[in-house]
């Protein structure tokens, strides 16, 4: 099996929930041992995450802790290296240029994923980032796919949600704001919603009308591929 490394700690929950997909998917697919893994939790500044979150502000901030990260598990025996976060893929290419082991990408894996299942409109749940950057906008709409945003005012709410979770200080008042946020969606004519913020899954949406996908769990899947090639 292939080693597996992670940037983890954006935000922290959220990593342990992929690490935890990780082990179990791996269980399903191979009994006979566990996967190697590597974490490397960034020590990210409490601010500069609230800035890039519900601000788009100060991304740049990010780079050096990224392509630290890279180094740091490239250099602990990595195989390939995974970022669960949507935003900071942003820099993609800063961190594969940082480093000679190929970096998977969550924006390419949605992307393909979605391709796969013959989708063709989705409602993007982001934060204002990953909305702003275009980050999916031209991978889909490149592949046929029409995306459909939330207004502002329901994208300040989505990142205020995004930080309470990363912050860990959310609860079944974010999770029912969620659903109705993809309710709006749904109003809309949309019948296929992206959470392309790996934190909003641990509200585990789930919605009578629309197919929800978990970009953190799709990121997951293809990890589990590349440790088992």
């Amino acid at each position: 099996m292939k080693t597996a490394g992670i940037i983890g700690g954006l935000g922290p929950e959220t990593t342990s929930q992929f690490y935890l997909e990780i082990i179990f998917s791996c269980f399903q697919a191979n009994k006979k041992a566990r996967p190697p893994l590597l974490i490397w939790s960034v020590p990210l500044e409490y601010q500069i995450e609230s800035d890039l979150i519900t601000k788009a502000e100060g991304e740049e901030r990010y780079i050096p802790y990224l392509v630290d990260a890279a180094k740091r598990l490239e250099n602990g025996g990595a195989d390939f290296i995974v970022i669960p976060c949507n935003s900071v893929h942003i820099f993609i290419q800063e961190v594969r240029k940082a480093v000679k082991i190929p970096v998977l990408s969550i924006v390419e894996e949605t992307a393909n994923f979605l391709k796969e299942k013959n989708i063709k409109n989705i409602g993007l749940l982001a934060t204002k980032t990953t909305i702003e950057k275009r980050i999916y906008q031209k991978p889909l709409e490149d592949g046929g796919i029409q995306i459909t945003l939330p207004d502002q005012e329901e994208q300040e709410k989505v990142g205020t949600l995004i930080n309470n979770l990363v912050l860990n200080r959310y609860d079944n008042k974010d999770r029912a704001e969620l659903l109705e946020m993809i309710g709006k969606l749904s109003n809309k004519g949309v019948k296929d919603v992206v959470l392309a913020c790996t934190d909003l899954q641990l509200l585990t949406p789930k919605h009578d009308q629309v197919n929800i996908y978990d970009s953190m769990a799709i990121l997951a899947n293809a990890t589990v591929r590349e440790i088992l090639k």
